[in-house]
């Protein structure tokens, strides 16, 4: 591990085998860039990143892994937008939480990765009225990485959360190659399509193979999982990139994928979050006792 200037910021490097992961640990626990450093020099990304881009407005970017708690996507208190209601209160919570835009503090930091925690303040709890520790753990191999997003509840009555990851993978994968040469390999039993006002319109079940120029797949949320797995791979299988839950206290009880895109771009999100979105007035978040924890463990594996 080595620190690094790069597009005007100082980052944290890790080389592993032929795997190059550039982080910023103490600005959102964020992933920026992920790539393969290929035999004839030349360089694969993995994780999306923009080859210029604002260092003021890391949160606006399309690119790396946001974390996204302690809600992943929109919330809302019957149809007041960004708000969510608890105890009676209705509190503002911004798209995907605040941890993305959050100061986090380094607890440790290897060869094999890094582990940094945000405590709650006073101006988290605008936002998430509890007393606790939330802590991201990355561990980094040659072709896979783990990201452990672990809550503890340090305070006296229960706290919910749902929260998830939203990496932009690179897309397509090689010169000469488009969306329509990648597929998506998802097998779930519920499919919504989500619009706005925190609706979810129940779709027909899709092939467990769909293609990624499908436009059907934007902001579709794939729900009750036949695996903890979904997968992108060329439409020959010759290469694939497999996102998977794989711990936790509830490891798939939830799992949600939530696949989105922008026209003409270079990436494609395909997330894992812990539950459907707007969890609470679904009922769908978890929820942590006093004095417990719990874990949501995802790996990014090449195949």
């Amino acid at each position: 591990m080595e620190t690094i200037t790069y597009q005007n910021m100082e980052i944290k490097r890790w080389d592993v085998g032929p795997s190059t992961f550039l982080v910023l640990p103490e600005k959102g626990a964020k992933l920026l860039n992920w790539h393969l450093n290929m035999s004839d020099g030349s360089v694969r990304d993995i994780i999306h990143w923009p080859e210029t881009s604002n260092s003021n407005d890391l949160e606006g970017i399309h690119g790396g892994i946001p974390v996204l708690f302690p809600f992943a996507g929109k919330v809302y208190d019957s149809a007041k937008e960004n708000y969510w209601h608890w105890n009676r209160q209705s509190i503002p919570m911004p798209v995907h939480g605040f941890a993305r835009s959050s100061d986090f503090r380094i607890r440790s930091m290897d060869k094999h990765g890094f582990e940094v925690e945000l405590i709650s303040n006073d101006h988290v709890k605008t936002f998430y009225p509890f007393d606790f520790t939330f802590t991201v753990i990355y561990h980094f191999l040659e072709l896979s990485l783990q990201i452990s997003l672990v809550l503890e509840n340090e305070g006296k009555e229960p706290i919910p959360w749902s929260a998830g990851l939203h990496p932009y993978f690179q897309i397509p994968w090689r010169n000469g190659l488009n969306l329509k040469d990648h597929q998506l390999k998802l097998n779930s039993r519920q499919i919504f399509q989500y619009e706005k006002g925190g609706m979810m319109k129940k779709s027909l079940n899709a092939k467990e193979r769909t293609s990624l120029d499908n436009p059907n797949l934007i902001n579709r949320v794939h729900y009750e999982l036949n695996s903890p797995t979904a997968e992108i791979s060329l439409l020959n299988d010759e290469e694939s990139i497999k996102i998977t839950e794989v711990g936790g206290a509830e490891a798939g009880s939830r799992l949600t994928f939530v696949t989105w895109t922008k026209e003409k771009s270079s990436f494609y999100c395909v997330e894992p979050w812990m539950s459907p979105p707007n969890p609470i007035e679904n009922k769908s978040a978890r929820i942590i006792p006093p004095g417990r924890r719990d874990e949501f463990t995802v790996e990014i594996e090449l195949a």
